[in-house]
C-alpha cells in the first residue's frame, strides 16, 4: 500500500507541558490523493440503502457485521476481504455481509491502538501514514463489492474515512459521550449504538435519542479548521447488545424485555447481537452458540432481531504485539476463524431459506 502522505513537518514545542505537535493532512487532502469513482460512490450508497431497509423492516434479511477484531495487516485483510466477497455472493439472499475494516481500537489503559494511530506497529505512531493506509484499505474492501463499517472513536478522525462506510459502530465506553452523540447526528449512514459495560441499555437509549436530533456543535471542517457544525439528526440509529459485567444480554427473556421497554419509550425496536464481548464470556470459539441462538429467536419470529455482529480471522484465537507475529491472527481480541465462520453463515442461511420456503 501506498502511504505518502505524510505529516508536515511543523512542530511545536508548548513550554507549559512540553507537548509535540505535528500538523496532519485535512481530510480533503486525503480524499483528494484517495478519491472515491462515481461507481463506488453509488455501490456505497446503494449499501446504506440497503442496511436501512433492514432496519426498517423492508429487507427480511440479516445485517451481519463481520470480520476482524481489529486490522493490522493489510495482506491479511485483503485476503479475508476475498474470501468474505466470495462468501457474501453465496447468502446474499439470507443476509446482508458487510465486513468490519476496524482501524481504531479503544485502550483501558495503554496499549496498540490500531491500524490508523500506528501502521508499523512499532510504537512510532504515523498517523499521517496510519490514515492514509487505512483509506487505501477501505477501498480496496469496497472495490470487492462489500460493505464495510468500523467504530470511530475519534470523532477528528470520522471524516478521513466518513464517505466509505455503509455502517458505524459506536462502542460501549463512547456511547455515553456527548461529542459522539453529536458526531453519530450528522453522519450519513446508519449507526449502531452499544449497550454500556455494565450490561444496562438507558445510556445507548439515550444516545439513540440525542443522535435522532439536530445540533450544533464544535467540530472540524474538511480543510482541518474549527467550524460550527450543524447536523440535521439521524434517523437510522440502533441498539447494539454487548452483554456487560452481569453477563450476556442476548437471550430471549432480555431481548423481550429491552423490546418492551423501547417500545414503550417509542423508538423503533431494532436490535442487533455482539456475539463477543461479555456475550461469548470474551471466548471467540463461543461466538457460533450465541449467533445460532439469535437465528432461532429469529425463526420462532422475533423481527426487532435485525443482525448480529462476529469477531473472525483467517485464523481463531489472538496473539500479542511481538516482532514475530503469525500470518491472519488478531493481536487485539480474539477471533473466530474463517472456516467456521463459513460454516456458521452457511448453515445459517440455509435454516433460514427452509424456513422462507416453506
Amino acid at each position: 500500500m501506498n502511504s505518502s502522505v505524510s505529516a508536515l513537518p511543523l512542530s511545536t514545542l508548548d513550554s507549559a507541558n512540553e507537548a509535540l505537535t505535528l500538523r496532519l493532512p485535512s481530510s480533503l487532502q486525503l480524499k483528494q490523493q484517495l478519491p472515491l469513482t462515481s461507481a463506488l460512490s453509488q455501490q456505497i450508497a446503494a449499501h446504506r440503502q440497503a442496511v436501512r431497509a433492514i432496519l426498517d423492516g423492508d429487507d427480511p434479511r440479516l445485517l451481519v457485521i463481520v470480520g476482524p477484531c481489529s486490522i493490522h495487516d493489510p495482506q491479511s485483510a485483503i485476503e479475508y476481504a476475498d474470501k468474505l466477497a466470495r462468501l457474501a455472493d453465496e447468502v446474499s439472499d439470507m443476509m446482508l455481509l458487510v465486513m468490519r475494516a476496524y482501524v481504531e481500537k479503544p485502550r483501558t489503559t495503554i496499549g496498540w491502538k490500531g491500524l490508523a494511530y500506528d501502521p508499523h506497529l512499532d510504537g512510532s505512531d504515523d498517523m499521517a501514514g496510519g490514515l492514509t493506509l487505512s483509506r487505501e484499505l477501505m477501498i480496496e474492501m469496497i472495490r470487492r463489492g462489500l460493505p464495510i463499517a468500523t467504530e470511530i472513536l475519534q470523532p477528528m478522525a470520522a471524516g478521513y474515512f466518513d464517505d466509505l462506510l455503509s455502517w458505524v459502530a459506536i462502542g460501549a465506553r463512547t456511547t455515553e459521550s456527548q461529542i459522539h452523540r453529536e458526531m453519530a447526528s450528522g453522519l450519513s449512514m446508519p449507526v449502531g449504538f452499544k449497550n454500556g459495560t455494565d450490561g444496562g441499555v438507558t445510556v445507548a437509549v439515550d444516545a439513540m435519542r440525542s443522535a435522532s436530533h439536530p445540533h450544533r456543535h464544535f467540530g472540524v471542517d474538511s480543510q482541518g479548521h474549527p467550524a460550527i457544525v450543524q447536523t440535521t439528526g439521524n434517523p437510522d440509529t440502533h441498539l447494539v447488545l454487548r452483554g456487560g459485567h452481569q453477563g450476556p444480554n442476548f437471550d430471549r427473556e432480555s431481548v423481550a424485555r429491552i423490546h418492551a421497554d423501547l417500545t414503550r419509550l417509542k423508538i423503533p425496536s431494532r436490535i442487533m447481537v455482539d456475539c463477543s464481548h461479555a456475550n461469548s464470556g470474551k471466548d471467540p470459539l463461543r461466538q457460533p452458540d450465541v449467533f445460532n441462538d439469535v437465528v432461532e429467536q429469529r425463526l420462532h419470529g422475533d423481527r426487532s432481531l435485525i443482525g448480529m455482529m462476529i469477531e473472525s480471522h483467517l485464523f481463531e484465537g489472538c496473539q500479542p504485539l511481538s516482532a514475530s507475529l503469525r500470518y491472519g491472527v488478531s493481536i487485539t481480541d480474539g477471533c473466530l476463524g474463517f472456516a467456521a465462520t463459513e460454516r456458521l453463515l452457511l448453515n445459517a442461511a440455509e435454516r433460514l431459506r427452509a424456513q422462507s420456503q416453506a
